[in-house]
């Protein structure tokens, strides 16, 4: 049952006899291990083992763990808890995978992994953007314990140790204050209003507007204590799983506490002095100081109710003035969330409360003015890919905030947002591998999610057996490339593949994991080449902008737009240009990148149609139409920019022959994106993305059929 290499076995046995030895470690992180392993053994048919876990900080970091095998022993040394646990987790692994353990050990890449949720807590204390069907239908599962427990439990197997949980103001949903009883809110509210796509339909994002209000629909009956109650139970267990937690807010959106907004009103462009005052006088006034006073007693008492937040990350904007009465942001937000904590350490000294500091509508000069002597963790947090997680994994935006945080000596947490990919599932481990490695050195860590979407429960499948399955079981395999490759970066092939292997059931699942990697290189791709840097800027699943930015992306919007920088790409018309001057082109041509998405479009729809069995499962069927639905998309994307170049040329040379290709070249796209629309219906309802507007693929067939016909009738 086992193999053991011995040089490994006799450097740990030496190991042993200068750490603390115990069999007897209370902790529920192992105890979370333990099940694992035993659960690995009974599946299996295996029999019991002789374990040994041991704590060996002397020699082994935080979070590192050894696994020794000596004979019919097994011994599994951690750092510390956390690396005890990843320690048996490996076990279990191998024992799931292989029947067998061998000598293995391994230390974090990246100290800190993890996910970001903006998380609709309530209609009246909403996330960033709630205006989505995804937030509207998980306000319920975000309160539900099965939820969690699953969400966590599987946080830990993929080595994430951070969850960061985004909402603009919490509290009401989560705290009692004695000096202002009117603020907490019992039950549970959603929306029963429909929205439309349109921009701030639903208030701008973060506040709460009076169209909320007005169509309050009940969730669920649950007191401010059972909340309460709730939440500790949540935070605890995630303690007990090696994840902290950090609150992370955006400011000052006092929400149900103050007088709800006009869907239409900017409080960071308009001066609100003649707001009425909300609840106890508090509004949404940057110079008003009861906001302030309840802003500071609200973060002293939330860290005093809830003992596992690990810290919490600010926003110096996004609905503040830049000055007020010649102060700043930055005052504001030291004076609230600043000397909060400061009031509950000097209750509670040796508590630490880790401080995340966004960079976004701020200054770095100004933010060490009023933190640089914070007495806990003080670290800065950036957009690290923009909105566009999947484009490349080689980013270069952060230089600028990277030289602005050097004179500080303070490490960055990189924001990775994925507001792409929503629908298919995706998996390429080459491109997560990469992107992590490619981190620069004063990471502190990540986190990875997105502004539009709650990755909670999904609503859209028409599959029965997958209908409201959790996010975290329908993209599995993207969780795990996210979480085990940044604990360790060369994490093998095998594993991954084996992982697969036990998950689907094709005929040949070596094709179809490869189809899979093959079909999840098309979106960064297009990213690549038509880029649009934030949320509502466009949705490469539908090709589509919020209405206010353009609304559907067509042709004649590829010959302009430009491509992602630092990536050796040229658009259309720069690329017709250089051509009709007879310029060398040196980058990647238009047409170049319309040969590899049609290259990987069809292989790896040819792939996932010769492996289609009736007889395979559900989640085996879902994703060979995930890859062929990405598979023409990819060639959709790839006729429209071979017309967009073709329309570049006509407007250069006015040569008909330029637009008759343009025409044919459309008539192609057509095709591909009617295939594309029809497997995506056949699997999935349409819904409403909360940036960039609905997301229904018969409406992109009928913009596609305009976009044909505006080619036509070009003069």
């Amino acid at each position: 049952m086992f193999r053991n290499f011995v040089f490994i076995t006799l450097l740990v046995s030496v190991t042993l006899f200068n750490c603390s030895k115990s069999t007897q470690i209370q902790s529920p992180l192992v105890d979370f291990a333990k099940e694992h392993v035993k659960k690995a053994i009974d599946e299996n048919g295996l029999k019991k083992l002789n374990i040994t876990w041991i704590i060996d900080s002397s020699t082994l970091k935080p979070q590192a763990y050894k696994v020794s095998v000596h004979a019919e022993k097994l011994t599994i040394a951690g750092g510390d808890e956390l690396g005890l646990m990843y320690g048996g987790l490996e076990v279990s692994e191998q024992l799931s995978l292989n029947g067998n353990v061998v000598d293995t050990a391994h230390e974090p890449f990246i100290l800190k992994r993890g996910l970001k949720m903006n998380i609709p807590l309530d209609a009246r204390t909403p996330s960033y953007d709630d205006s989505g069907d995804a937030a509207i239908k998980n306000v319920k599962t975000v309160w539900e314990w099965d939820f969690w427990k699953n969400y966590l439990d599987q946080m830990a197997v993929n080595r994430y140790n951070v969850l960061s949980l985004w909402n603009p103001h919490p509290f009401p949903s989560l705290i009692q204050l004695k000096d202002y009883p009117e603020v907490a809110l019992d039950d549970i509210y959603t929306t029963s209003y429909t929205p439309n796509g349109l921009e701030n339909e639903m208030g701008d994002p973060g506040l709460v507007s009076s169209v909320v209000f007005d169509n309050l629909k009940l969730v669920k009956k649950q007191s401010i204590e059972e909340k309460i109650a709730f939440w500790q139970k949540v935070m605890a267990y995630a303690h007990n799983r090696g994840i902290d937690i950090y609150w992370v807010n955006w400011n000052i959106c006092p929400n149900s506490v103050a007088t709800p907004v006009d869907p239409m009103y900017k409080t960071y462009r308009i001066n609100m002095t003649d707001e009425k005052p909300g609840k106890h006088g508090i509004t949404h006034q940057m110079d008003n100081p009861i906001t302030i006073a309840y802003h500071r007693a609200a973060v002293k008492e939330f860290l005093k109710t809830y003992p596992y937040v690990k810290g919490i990350g600010i926003t110096s904007g996004e609905h503040m003035p830049l000055t007020w009465e010649g102060s700043n942001r930055e005052e504001w937000v030291w004076n609230t969330y600043g000397l909060g904590i400061l009031d509950f350490k000097k209750e509670q000294p040796n508590r630490k409360v880790d401080l995340i500091h966004r960079v976004w509508h701020s200054d770095m000069a100004q933010i060490m003015n009023y933190w640089g002597e914070y007495p806990d963790d003080f670290d800065v947090s950036f957009k690290y890919a923009k909105a566009r997680l999947y484009s490349s994994p080689s980013i270069n935006f952060y230089d600028d905030h990277i030289a602005s945080m050097k004179q500080y000596n303070l490490k960055s947490w990189w924001n990775l947002r994925n507001d792409d990919i929503f629908v298919y599932r995706w998996a390429n481990t080459d491109y997560v591998r990469a992107f992590i490695a490619n981190m620069p050195q004063d990471t502190k860590g990540y986190y990875m999610g997105s502004d539009g979407y709650v990755w909670a429960k999904e609503f859209i499948s028409k599959v029965p057996e997958l209908s409201g399955e959790y996010e975290f079981d329908k993209h599995k395999f993207k969780f795990m490339l996210w979480g085990r490759l940044g604990y360790n970066n060369e994490l093998s092939e095998e594993i991954i593949f084996k992982t697969f292997d036990k998950h689907y059931n094709s005929k040949d699942n070596k094709s179809l994991f490869r189809a899979w990697q093959t079909a999840s290189k098309i979106i960064p791709q297009v990213n690549r080449f038509h880029w649009r840097n934030w949320d509502a800027d466009w949705s490469v699943e539908s090709c589509r902008a919020r209405e206010k930015l353009g609304g559907f992306r067509d042709v004649f919007d590829f010959v302009n737009n430009p491509v992602m920088s630092g990536q050796n790409l040229i658009n259309p018309r720069d690329y017709a240009l250089k051509t009709s001057k007879r310029e060398k082109v040196e980058e990647t041509t238009p047409l170049q990148v319309s040969e590899n998405l049609i290259f990987w479009g069809y292989e790896c729809i040819d792939t996932a149609e010769k492996l289609y069995n009736p007889e395979m499962s559900a989640q085996s069927k879902a994703l060979i139409s995930d890859i062929k639905a990405m598979g023409y998309l990819g060639i959709y994307y790839a006729h429209k920019i071979n017309a967009a170049v073709d329309l570049a040329y006509y407007n250069l040379r006015k040569e008909e022959a330029y637009k008759i290709v343009a025409i044919s070249n459309m008539e192609k796209a057509l095709e591909a994106v009617i295939k594309y629309a029809h497997i995506s219906n056949l699997n999935y309802k349409p819904q409403m993305l909360a940036r960039p507007g609905a997301l229904n693929w018969n409406d992109m067939v009928n913009e596609v059929k305009k976009e044909l016909e505006a080619v036509k009738k070009l003069q």
